[in-house]
């Protein structure tokens, strides 16, 4: 037996399979971190028509990742022949309203304000700057921790 194979911890691969399996709880959690650490700086900066429409597209956005993963969950146990909870009919639905939801709000906020307009579709991206801080954070713990 090598000294490497000695020093390892027999229960790292579950530790290393439990963190990864928290990216998607984390992204949430980065969203709501960035939506609030930007909502006052965006207000003072462009607006307070700008900063409630950046408001509302971040509360669509962190619905429609949250409703993406139950999404995603209800395929996966359908496909995979589990004896899933959900029908298929629920689950499409679900996808289809997601999209009812970002289209509706979006048009909503675009015949009303310009401005808000701008911040909602600001707000709507804010998961694609949560997976950059996940991946830099796992980037960090994979250097840290050896993960």
């Amino acid at each position: 037996m090598t000294a490497r194979a000695e020093l390892e911890d027999p229960q790292e691969p579950a530790r290393n399979e439990q963190f990864f399996a928290g990216a998607v709880s984390r992204i949430l959690r980065f969203t709501l971190v960035i939506a609030t650490l930007l909502i006052l700086p965006t207000g003072w900066r462009f607006g307070v028509a700008t900063a409630l429409g950046f408001a509302t597209g971040a509360a669509v956005s962190w619905v429609n990742f949250q409703s993406l993963r139950r999404s995603v969950e209800g395929l996966a146990e359908r496909v995979a022949g589990q004896q899933s909870s959900q029908r298929g009919g629920v689950v499409v639905f679900r996808f289809v309203l997601r999209y009812l939801l970002v289209a509706a709000c979006a048009y909503a906020i675009f015949k009303g304000s310009r401005q808000a307009f701008e911040g909602f579709l600001f707000g709507v991206c804010l998961p694609v700057a949560a997976m950059l801080v996940e991946a830099a954070y796992e980037t960090y713990m994979v250097f840290r921790r050896g993960y």
